[in-house]
């Protein structure tokens, strides 16, 4: 028998990612007490026959039982069952957002700061993350995109490799993404801006493409740019980094950083093992701006 354990930070997803999984055949329980995990497993084996995979919410909630886990999965794994951990993680600005959204209160924070809760949490839960199998960071995710990586991981059987990377491009003008890891500038490529005609097209549009991509400077840079990333990401994973986001810029981030970003983001998609996406943040606010 299969069992997930279905942990992280509270606000993080975990709610959600037990639904997704319930409705891909797995056998659900949320805010199962510690010890009676055991109980669970012996139960579902003598009345559940046909029971192959069973998921388990484990959360902070739990109290001072859950510095039993570690003893708990011991015994699991001792046993010989198949056993897996999932942590959901997000940056702590998101889950402030969150719980503020929700007006719900963190079942650590009492009546004081969501914050302080937050930090407590992570505090509590960090032999978990360690012990974690899978590591997912709900931060910039949408639901359709966590449900992807949820099947990669669980459906698809693909190595997952806990790093998720963001591939965004954005316009100087409107500022650089405060979440950056890595910021690039491609303001050195020919504008098509100034070209009447390709003025009101955008980087997703193939005459823009072909207008930025066809000079020597923008394949250089891509060749580069794919060799730094394919070389940084293994060594990030090795490091435990979960998310990751490259930042494209150019002046209003709707031509040269649109079409730069869209081709980054094709080459890394076409043999990668980790989570990938892309955003274009500022594709459309002149066009805001202009009216």
């Amino acid at each position: 028998m299969r069992l997930v354990i279905v942990t992280g930070m509270s606000g993080a997803g975990k709610s959600t990612t037990m639904k997704m999984l319930e409705d891909m055949g797995f056998f659900c329980v949320d805010n199962l007490p510690i010890p009676l995990l055991p109980n669970l497993m012996d139960f579902s084996s003598e009345f559940y026959k046909d029971v192959e995979k069973v998921a388990v919410g484990v959360d902070v909630r739990s109290g001072k039982a859950i510095a039993d886990f570690g003893s708990v999965v011991k015994t699991f794994c001792e046993a010989g069952d198949d056993l897996s951990i999932l942590f959901l993680e997000a940056s702590d600005d998101v889950l402030v957002k969150r719980y503020k959204e929700t007006r719900r209160n963190h079942p650590l924070a009492g009546n004081g700061r969501i914050e302080d809760g937050i930090l407590a949490e992570r505090r509590q839960m960090a032999f978990l993350k360690e012990r974690a199998d899978y590591i997912i960071d709900t931060s910039r995710l949408l639901t359709r995109e966590l449900k992807s990586e949820i099947e990669k991981i669980f459906m698809q059987q693909e190595d997952y490799q806990n790093l998720y990377v963001t591939i965004l491009s954005f316009g100087f003008k409107y500022g650089i993404p405060s979440d950056s890891d890595i910021v690039m500038d491609v303001r050195f490529l020919p504008n098509p801006y100034y070209v009447e005609e390709l003025r009101p097209k955008t980087g997703n549009d193939k005459e823009v493409q072909d207008y930025v991509l066809n000079c020597d400077e923008a394949q250089e840079f891509l060749e580069k740019m794919e060799d730094m990333i394919t070389f940084l990401i293994p060594n990030y994973i090795a490091e435990g980094k979960n998310q990751l986001v490259i930042s494209i810029g150019c002046t209003g981030g709707k031509h040269r950083s649109v079409t730069l970003a869209n081709e980054i983001y094709r080459r890394l998609n076409q043999n990668k093992n980790y989570g990938l996406k892309i955003e274009h943040r500022d594709i459309g606010k002149d066009a805001l701006r202009g009216k």
